[in-house]
């Protein structure tokens, strides 16, 4: 883990479960979308809202994902800038064991949706090399031609707990 990221497993309440932080750190890496959760203003009343959405790392201590320039998730996010973010790694149903094994981190953090042009650029470049890395020039032409259509928001993450369960069929 970086410097300002810590990674914290002291709330999990599965101590024999946890997963460490080299196996956290890969699976913030290589997976492939996760859950951003956030809190939902709707009216006066307040809910939660998670949604799928695929995201890149920085490598250090930021998430980027990108989305419309308008909508209800940014909505939520003005709102309040508190989020969580699951990132699910392999899953396997182990059926006459009644249970499933499964790796998952969460990231706790707030987000920034106010991004100088060349940072959103930065990450929609992360975004190109993890999802589109043999199509990289072709999508830089892409996003270069999408960019006022497109937004990118920046989780700067503060805290990282990991669960893991692995058992043989």
């Amino acid at each position: 883990m970086t410097n300002k990221m810590k990674f914290n497993n002291d709330s999990v309440r599965r101590q024999d479960r946890l997963l460490d932080s080299v196996d956290a750190v890969e699976l913030l890496r290589t997976g492939e979308y996760g859950i951003l959760s956030m809190v939902e203003f709707v009216e006066k009343e307040t809910g939660g809202y998670g949604i799928p959405i695929n995201y890149a790392w920085d490598g250090e201590n930021a998430i980027y994902f990108h989305c419309a320039p308008e909508g209800h998730k940014l909505d939520c996010l003005k709102a309040n800038s508190k989020v969580s973010f699951c990132v699910i790694g392999h899953t396997n149903v182990i059926s006459n064991k009644f249970t499933t094994a499964y790796e998952s981190i969460i990231v706790r953090g707030n987000v920034s949706i106010e991004l100088t042009n060349e940072e959103r650029m930065k990450a929609l470049i992360l975004i190109l090399d993890k999802y589109s890395p043999d199509d990289k020039e072709v999508g830089i032409k892409y996003a270069e031609k999408s960019f006022h259509r497109t937004n990118v928001i920046r989780l700067d993450i503060t805290d990282v707990s990991g669960k893991t369960k692995w058992i043989k069929p």
